[in-house]
């Protein structure tokens, strides 16, 4: 059977398990990218549109999405092309079975992530807006902040969601090293400004 997955037929599908894998990996992790608001900016009926009929309404985060799409795709084709083989005695051409997971896949999606979303109400709060963050603690994930030479933050919102940004220290001479926390108090576009969770006068030591 394992041979059989490696073979040109199968090939598509067992790629887009893969990458169904490696998407969850990510949001085991934290990495916070799969929280994206879709329906912020859309008009008002966004939930009957083309996206909240794909699942895609803002209620569900992107990435969930997305593996649940490419778990339905995989399955579908796994069962196109043994449906197939068992009447036919070969497997489809993969363009064919490509095609035909895709559209069984995208259907069975809908059920899947409608469904999702139904028994994940707590995601439809955890859009927030980026001054939102201001007067939450920041953690320095890599590199040293200073005044014009930012670094890669962690901020959690109050939803415990993890937020990613670039931060600078609020004063001139602060200086905040990998590890350390610091205070979100001001925010200029997407950069971040903050002071440091330790006395000042330590910056010359």
């Amino acid at each position: 059977m394992f041979t059989q997955l490696l073979t040109p037929p199968y090939i598509p599908f067992v790629f887009s398990f893969l990458i169904m894998v490696g998407i969850g990996l990510i949001e085991v992790v934290g990495l916070g990218v799969g929280h994206l608001d879709l329906d912020a900016d859309g008009p008002p009926d966004a939930g009957d549109s083309v996206l909240g009929w794909l699942g895609l309404g803002g209620e569900l985060p992107v990435l969930i999405w997305l593996t649940s799409l490419l778990g339905c795709f995989t399955l579908t084709g796994m069962a196109v092309q043994q449906a197939m083989t068992a009447l036919s005695g070969a497997p489809l051409q993969p363009s064919f079975a490509i095609g035909g997971a895709l559209l069984g896949g995208m259907v069975l999606n809908t059920i899947a992530a409608n469904g999702l979303a139904r028994v994940m109400p707590g995601f439809e709060t955890t859009v927030v807006s980026t001054d939102d963050l201001l007067r939450r603690r920041g953690t320095i994930l890599e590199g040293t902040a200073r005044r014009g030479s930012p670094a890669r933050a962690k901020v959690v919102d109050h939803h415990g969601q993890a937020h990613f940004v670039m931060l600078e220290p609020h004063e001139d001479g602060d200086v905040i090293a990998t590890g350390e926390t610091a205070l979100l108090v001001r925010r200029e576009g997407k950069l971040f400004f903050a002071m440091p969770d330790r006395p000042t006068f330590l910056n010359s030591i």
